[in-house]
């Protein structure tokens, strides 16, 4: 029996960059058969069997690989470049949101952007929820969505947030969701029905 699970470099200056070792162990580990999806939130996808798949987990991880559930969770952190810099990007800040939220049952695939300044290259609002850093705060976003003949922007929910509450407030929305989406509601579709009012009462 097969199972699919998500494969994904760390968050790191320059990207979504996986190194000649981590491709190689990914080619000997699947084979030369195997299917391998580059899925949109910068992630791949990969089957392998279930009787090995503890195992493979603990190999990718040996080079610095991090692997994630596939399907309907929330996904790891689609984050930019950090052009700006670690420090000033907030490449911390980014590695500890994606070590809160990743992998979190939700009732459809969930996406959460963070650019490290206004340029926003991993553009945050097209995310489900969008962190923006600004100098030294940052701006939460709620909504977004790139799909279909109506994309829609995501709306500005909180901003001039200290560090410290990001996660909180994340997870906060996140289960809020997860309680109150009407079977398996778009998280888009569920900004629409609750104002952003409520949500900034979730959010604290």
């Amino acid at each position: 029996m097969k199972t699919k699970i998500a494969v994904a470099p760390e968050i790191q200056v320059g990207g979504s960059l996986f190194s000649p070792e981590q491709l190689a162990k990914i080619g000997t580990i699947l084979g030369a058969d195997a299917q391998i999806e580059v899925t949109p939130f910068k992630q791949l996808y990969v089957e392998v069997s279930l009787d090995r798949r503890d195992a493979i987990i603990e190999e990718f991880k040996l080079v610095g690989l991090e692997v994630y559930p596939s399907g309907s969770t929330t996904k790891s952190l689609i984050a930019c470049n950090f052009c700006k810099g670690a420090e000033e990007a907030g490449l911390d800040t980014a590695r500890k949101l994606n070590l809160a939220i990743a992998g979190i049952e939700t009732p459809t695939p969930l996406k959460i952007g963070y650019a490290g300044c206004a340029l926003g290259t991993s553009e945050p609002l097209l995310k489900d929820i969008g962190v923006v850093k600004m100098r030294n705060t940052f701006d939460i976003y709620v909504g977004g969505e790139p799909k279909g003949l109506k994309t829609s922007i995501a709306k500005l929910l909180l901003t001039g947030l200290t560090e410290d509450r990001l996660v909180p407030i994340i997870k906060a929305l996140i289960d809020f969701y997860k309680e109150n989406a009407k079977g398996k509601e778009k998280f888009s579709k569920f900004i629409d029905r609750i104002t952003l009012d409520q949500l900034k009462q979730i959010a604290g």
